[in-house]
């Protein structure tokens, strides 16, 4: 895999890595939706989203375990069979289904979202049955193209967490999510020695990544905290349609 890029595109990854785990330390999400779409361009999907999910599994640890006394898990448990439901509905799907046109369905959704979130409107529900659909599509959308993060940051956002809450309560979903989803992948025999080889040299981008946008993190207020979360869903919405569409 590796003698096929140049050192250009290989030093473009290591770039899109570092700032899709940027972005993640100061949101708690965003690596895959940046990282997903961008380092397509050079490599096959196949190879990228496995790489990047174990990558956000790893950061799901970290996030997990710093903020593990913040963690909402009433939050959490409406959640996970829907989201379970999603995942084996993804793995039946992405052998079965072209996935253009959910990729271009996915990006138009966040670019809308993105867009009414950074508009001064006051979302009317906290109901908890946002859980089933949003569960699902996370489930399903997550496993198939490894940005499934908007639809939880979506339910979480109904929600009304505060910045800190909701830092360690969408790391210990995507702690579970991501598991559930490794051991999908795992049986479908996606991972190969060379995908595991390309994660652990991966692994350091990511964790300087993180640790700078954590520090970032600190200082923000919540206003400035939504408007974040709300441009990296309007840029990585964007980017999965200019993708699509090429």
């Amino acid at each position: 895999m590796t003698e096929i890029l140049t050192n250009n595109e290989l030093l473009f990854c290591a770039v899109v890595l570092l700032v899709a785990y940027f972005v993640r330390g100061i949101t708690g999400f965003g690596s895959a939706l940046i990282a997903v779409p961008l380092m397509s361009l050079v490599l096959p999907v196949t190879v990228v989203v496995p790489v990047v999910i174990l990558l956000d599994y790893f950061g799901s640890l970290s996030h997990g375990f710093h903020h593990r006394k913040q963690v909402q898990w009433r939050e959490i448990f409406p959640l996970t069979p829907f989201t379970l439901s999603g995942i084996i509905a993804a793995l039946y799907l992405m052998k079965t289904v072209e996935p253009g046109v959910l990729t271009i369905a996915l990006g138009v959704f966040i670019i809308i979202y993105a867009i009414y979130a950074l508009l001064p409107l006051d979302i009317p529900t906290k109901s908890k049955w946002w859980a089933a659909p949003l569960g699902f599509l996370a489930g399903l959308v997550g496993t198939t193209f490894g940005t499934g993060g908007p639809f939880i940051v979506i339910y979480l956002t109904l929600r009304k967490l505060e910045k800190l809450p909701f830092r360690g309560t969408i790391a210990t979903i995507f702690l579970l999510d991501g598991g559930m989803r490794l051991m999908g992948y795992t049986f479908s025999g996606f991972y190969s020695f060379e995908l595991l080889m390309w994660t652990l040299l991966s692994l350091p981008i990511m964790a300087l990544g993180m640790w700078l946008g954590g520090h970032i993190h600190t200082g923000l207020s919540q206003q400035r905290f939504v408007q974040i979360v709300s441009v990296v869903l309007l840029g990585s919405g964007t980017a999965l349609l200019m993708k699509a569409l090429m």
